[in-house]
């Protein structure tokens, strides 16, 4: 018999997945920034965004029909491990003992919310 926690498993693995796409407007974001504006490549960098924010949108709302709102809210705060991640790897940020921490405590603050959905 499967349990609850395990039907769910592939609606996280899918939250997740659009969690690290939408962090994605934020490198859109941060390469816009650096465009002239409205030149060419400000308008595509920000159409890309609101594509990406779209498609986000749907899928998010597809989620919550099969994960609870307030833990499927939680896990957006994953958003921030993800911008630590690309800060590092495309714009080459430090990487600080503080973020790291804070990347921590996000994550086990997930967990226990998604552990207490379980119950």
């Amino acid at each position: 018999m499967i349990s609850k926690s395990e039907k769910k498993l592939p609606w996280y693995i899918i939250l997740h997945i659009i969690i690290l796409f939408s962090s994605l407007s934020g490198v859109l974001s941060k390469l816009a920034s650096g465009a002239a504006f409205l030149s060419p490549k400000f308008i595509l960098l920000y159409g890309g965004i609101i594509c990406v924010l779209g498609v986000y949108a749907i899928a998010w709302q597809q989620v919550l029909k099969h994960i609870p709102l307030t833990t499927a809210f939680c896990n957006k705060a994953v958003n921030i491990i993800w911008g630590i991640i690309w800060g590092c790897l495309l714009f080459k940020e430090t990487l600080k003992w503080n973020m790291i921490a804070g990347a921590v405590i996000v994550i086990i603050g997930v967990i226990i919310v998604v552990k207490s959905d379980e119950h």
